[in-house]
């Protein structure tokens, strides 16, 4: 999501005549976008506030903005403890930066952090001559914001704060921005919000008087002429419903492959993270997921060392990864964050304990991962081209795997290549195409 706000950034300025620039010394103005869902990312921010004091006092005219979700969180804290920073920008303000740069040059300094319940995200349709060329993912795969905001309210997690109550974009903006997108030669689409499932019933996205939901909008995305392959994330498991474990058995371009977020294997420990759903309900939602797509790839976050997660809570976590044998997962220490919950909680895990239990959750997921993989070697997968290099190129499976291909046929990015599997890694998987699979045999 933060690279998607970078990009509207960097978009909205190149609009107004800026130019984008790979060398900080050169240039005008430098914004960081920030994340504040875990510790570290926010360190990273500090850190290189204090590298760009020393450029600000060189070159006095330079203008630093921060914005995301560390402006928002810290907002005229962060003016007190570094002010060389000229423009701190909140989440719902990231669309008027050109704007507040223009006031910042007339009037000084500037905060704009303020939320409202009523927020509306912007209709922004990219100018396509405009695109940001070193934020921009590849010409042919997109980012496109569906939702903003969070409703849920788990007890560990900032973004209520930090994003504000769940907001649906309109359909129709939305439909618009992918359109203009694949007539520009895009052919992946990655549908983004901090909760996709439950697009459209916070503020009643409606289509001819009647409910709008998201399994709706995927099968009208998916009839937009030229798209290959569509993607989205991150889906809540309590609002994973039938309707879209169906799409990943009826839409074809849809990508066999989903992220859902478990956080913890104990119910013990879900209920004291708000969680609202339990192991039993988590484990039928996965069961029909594979009913309906038996070859779907399961991916998940875990937070480890939650506050008050016992030894007996860990096995729990262990327990559940091998019975959903995850193709791979996103796995942390747990961290306070500023204003939630989980940071006033008793019974802290103390860091050496947090690092052994992810240490072993981690190995035994690489194995898991390994296991899987070898589960593609033999097999002819589709592939989009992401990348060439001298020895062929690198693509990635609709499972989301990258894949490194053997070829001495020249192929163009967001190409769609079938290739022969022959190697599985950790990680990645080798292929070469289907004609050459004899000689990789023997």
């Amino acid at each position: 999501m933060n690279e998607r706000d970078s990009e509207i950034i960097a978009q909205s300025l190149m609009e107004q005549g800026n130019i984008e620039t790979y060398d900080v010394e050169s240039a005008d103005v430098i914004i960081i976008n920030t994340c504040s869902i875990r510790a570290k990312a926010e360190q990273k921010v500090m850190s290189m506030l204090g590298v760009l004091r020393q450029k600000k006092k060189l070159r006095p005219d330079l203008k630093i903005c921060v914005a995301g979700c560390v402006a928002q969180q810290e907002g005229s804290q962060l003016l007190e403890r570094m002010p060389h920073i000229d423009l701190v920008v909140g989440t719902q303000n990231i669309y008027n930066i050109p704007e507040l740069l223009d006031k910042c040059n007339k009037e000084g300094r500037q905060i704009v952090t303020s939320m409202s319940d009523s927020y509306q995200i912007p209709k922004f349709i990219p100018e396509i001559s405009s695109l940001p060329s070193s934020l921009t993912i590849a010409p042919f795969k997109k980012f496109v914001t569906i939702m903003q905001g969070c409703n849920n309210f788990c007890t560990y997690c900032v973004v209520p704060y930090t994003r504000g109550r769940e907001i649906s974009r309109k359909k129709d903006d939305i439909i618009d921005e992918v359109k203009v997108l694949v007539d520009a030669g895009v052919k992946e689409i990655t549908l983004l919000g901090q909760n996709v499932n439950s697009y459209g019933k916070a503020n009643k996205v409606t289509q001819n008087d009647s409910p709008y939901s998201f399994p709706a909008l995927l099968e009208d995305i998916a009839q937009i002429s030229g798209i290959k392959r569509i993607r989205f994330t991150t889906s809540h498991p309590k609002d994973l419903s039938h309707d879209l474990m169906r799409c990943f058995r009826d839409v074809e371009v849809l990508c066999r492959q989903i992220h859902l977020p478990v956080q913890s294997g104990s119910d013990n420990i879900l209920l004291k993270m708000n969680r609202k759903y339990c192991i039993s309900k988590y484990m039928e939602k996965v069961d029909a997921l594979r009913s309906y797509c038996p070859e779907i790839a399961i991916t998940t976050d875990m937070i480890i060392g939650f506050p008050g997660e016992t030894d007996r809570d860990f096995e729990k976590t262990m327990d559940l990864l091998e019975h959903v044998r995850y193709d791979g997962s996103f796995s942390f220490k747990y961290s306070d964050r500023p204003g939630t919950k989980s940071s006033g909680l008793p019974d802290k895990i103390p860091e050496k304990i947090k690092s052994e239990r992810l240490s072993r959750f981690q190995k035994r997921q690489n194995q898991i991962s390994l296991e899987k993989n070898k589960g593609y070697v033999g097999k002819i997968l589709p592939v989009m081209v992401e990348s060439i290099d001298k020895s062929g190129f690198q693509g990635r499976s609709e499972f989301n795997h990258v894949v490194h291909v053997l070829s001495n046929i020249s192929f163009t990015n967001g190409d769609m290549i079938d290739v022969f599997i022959y190697h599985a890694g950790q990680h990645s998987l080798k292929a070469c195409m289907p004609e050459d699979a004899q000689k990789m045999q023997t």
